[in-house]
């Protein structure tokens, strides 16, 4: 019986078909090979249109098929992971009315800080465990109030991963887990936050059905069975926020177990089993994917903006024509401390460890006659595990002490420079695993599917690629002092 996992990243659409028997993978798939590109109409806006995300989750499915490794009438089910906070609007029709304002777009940071103000800190932490910051419900409250001939016409709002469950099968649906990650779940009630509805003034009916993570969330119509080659009514059972599935796919359930990734953003992600928030809101809290009102499981999150895209950005333009193995070959040829060349990579909009502040990527340092283009590329690279290091600080300070971080052998993960820094400058070992976003929906639609008896049986046969431990920490206390107080003078 085969699995199909779809990952709805910001860069791209990524795949898998995974044997459910054995949970080895049989084939995965990328659309399109380019990294999809994100609209900005004004400085700090982010958007993509989610018909083009679409478009592209079909073109990876029949990418998949291509490879002709399994018959594609033998999947059974279907696991959704998306990126995460993102807004789509669609009408009664189920056609979208505006683009996707999605997760790193900045706009309602001052919708989110007067409902903070005005509903009581106090209270959103302690029901919301969040301020509402640039989330979800801020940006409907953004549309409500520049767009309203859009708000007018919008039946359902939705994450991203409802928005193609919904092409999928026409049924929309949501859970507590989604709505928490919008800032729309009181956690003390467990239910749809009354405060942040009314204060808002939005209606209830644009809120779809709520269901549980791991249940059916529609099945495949026949016309787009047909079109992608697979099974009418196969069900849809399992949808989540790329880094609470990132945690599900490297058997991150449990309290005390922590993952990280390092895509486009990045990310440490610790669960936990109280309803605990920081009170700065620097880091975030949200329902994990087997939270339930009877057993407490919070995903606490450290999200930082700026440092995958600015190991792409800094190779796009001193590098476009070469790969990232040769950047990261490049950059090991430097010492550690980069010969005094500093970067803060927060280029990406407001980040949430700054209190939503706004400070922009910065080349401290840069000597003419010391520094070649390898020094930038491994400056790049340090300063994005010093902001780790940095957010870790504040996630210690919140409860969450990692003895081993999990993360998958992807992205930034990929680099020595990278592993090296990350693991020294915060002294805790990692440990890399073969998996990535999709192969977590996969297992996800599993356990949702009840294909598997419980989450345990999804991961038996999960193994860690190798143990990465701290050898030189002290080597990097220097360089991430240096950088610290580069950054403070920009704080």
């Amino acid at each position: 019986m085969l699995l199909l996992g779809i990952d709805i990243g910001t860069s791209s659409i990524k795949v898998a078909v995974v044997d459910s028997q054995t949970q080895q993978t049989i084939t995965t798939a990328q659309y399109p090979e380019t990294e999809t590109p994100i609209t900005s109409l004004q400085n700090g806006w982010a958007e993509q249109n989610p018909e083009t995300w679409w478009q592209h989750v079909q073109q990876a499915i029949l990418k998949a098929h291509s490879s002709k490794l399994y018959n594609p009438k033998d999947i059974a089910a279907i696991g959704i992971a998306y990126q995460m906070h993102g807004l789509v609007c669609v009408n009664k029709q189920q056609q979208s009315l505006r683009d996707s304002i999605i997760w790193c777009d900045s706009r309602a940071v001052p919708y989110g800080n007067q409902a903070f103000d005005t509903i009581g800190h106090e209270h959103c932490l302690s029901h919301l465990l969040n301020s509402p910051g640039n989330f979800t419900a801020s940006k409907l409250a953004w549309v409500k109030e520049h767009e309203p001939h859009i708000y007018e016409q919008i039946d359902q709002i939705m994450l991203p991963g409802d928005f193609i469950a919904m092409k999928l099968t026409g049924t929309i649906t949501t859970s507590a887990s989604a709505l928490s990650e919008g800032v729309f779940w009181d956690f003390k009630n467990n239910e749809l936050s009354k405060d942040v509805m009314t204060y808002f003034g939005f209606q209830r009916s644009l809120i779809p059905t709520i269901k549980d993570v791991f249940t059916e969330h529609g099945q495949l119509s026949e016309a787009i069975a047909q079109n992608l080659s697979l099974t009418a009514q196969i069900p849809v059972t399992y949808k989540a926020g790329d880094q609470p599935n990132n945690a599900l796919s490297l058997n991150v359930l449990q309290p005390g177990e922590v993952a990280a990734t390092a895509g486009t953003s990045g990310v440490i992600y610790g669960v936990g089993d109280s309803l605990s928030f920081d009170l700065q809101s620097r880091i975030n809290s949200f329902a994990h994917v087997n939270h339930t009102a009877a057993q407490t499981r919070i995903g606490t999150l450290l999200c930082i903006n700026g440092t995958g895209i600015a190991n792409s950005f800094t190779k796009k333009i001193m590098a476009s024509d070469k790969t990232y193995p040769f950047v990261n070959e490049m950059a090991k040829q430097i010492t550690i401390g980069s010969e005094g060349l500093s970067v803060l990579p927060f280029g990406n909009g407001a980040e949430r460890i700054f209190n939503n502040k706004t400070i922009g990527a910065h080349y401290h340092n840069l000597n003419f006659n010391i520094h070649s283009q390898a020094h930038i590329f491994r400056a790049v690279q340090e300063g994005i595990a010093f902001s780790f290091r940095y957010g870790l600080d504040i996630m210690k300070e919140n409860g969450i002490q990692p003895t081993v971080i999990r993360a998958g052998k992807a992205n930034l993960f990929l680099s020595d420079v990278f592993i090296s820094a990350f693991v020294n400058a915060t002294n805790v070992p990692v440990e890399l695993y073969q998996v990535d976003g999709s192969v977590g929906a996969a297992l996800g639609a599993g356990i949702g599917a009840n294909i598997f008896s419980n989450e345990k049986e999804a991961f038996t046969h999960s193994k860690p690629l190798q143990l990465i431990e701290p050898t030189v920490p002290q080597a990097y206390t220097e360089a991430y002092e240096n950088w610290f107080a580069l950054l403070q003078k920009q704080l």
